[in-house]
């Protein structure tokens, strides 16, 4: 199924970008015209890899996908939509305790931009578990990582926890 003409944003920290991440990206490129993989460049937090960088390993695990752009945004992600023309917002969901998050986080987005919404891909429950946060945590203490991302991003990781 294909939305025509459409632009979709998939926005995330992608802090490092694991499989869970590439495999939304992955099925949401087939629903849109554009994907644009949106990094949050968020100024108070302390990441692991800067929002560069991070477009960098998005841009490398994803170049066998035509559609897809990688951007960073700062700011209202609402913004940032209309900023590109995007008018659909994808966020992946592992479990039911991210639901009620996602749900008032679009509701919100909805309230100060009615003209776009949110769709809402269930993640593929290998990766149910899985977020950016515990990979950190398991590569801070020298586990193994390699169920958890892409193999060209495990150095990359392994070589922050030195």
């Amino acid at each position: 199924m294909s939305i025509s003409n459409k632009i979709g944003i998939y926005p995330g920290s992608f802090d490092p970008i694991t499989l869970g991440h590439l495999d939304i990206i992955k099925r949401s490129s087939e629903l849109f015209d554009t994907l644009i993989v949106a990094v949050l460049n968020n100024r108070t937090k302390n990441p692991l890899f800067s929002a560069d960088d991070r477009v960098k390993m998005i841009e490398s695990v994803t170049s066998d996908l035509n559609n897809i752009k990688v951007q960073t945004f700062e700011g209202l992600l609402v913004d940032f939509a209309k900023e590109t023309g995007a008018h659909i917002l994808v966020r992946g969901l592992r479990a039911t305790s991210d639901f009620e998050y996602e749900l008032q986080m679009a509701q919100t987005n909805r309230t100060m931009a009615p003209q776009i919404d949110t769709v809402f891909l269930t993640t593929d429950l290998k990766y149910a578990y899985l977020s950016s946060s515990i990979v950190k945590e398991v590569a801070s203490f020298g586990g193994d990582i390699s169920h958890f991302l892409p193999e060209s991003i495990i150095p990359l990781v392994k070589e922050k926890y030195k």
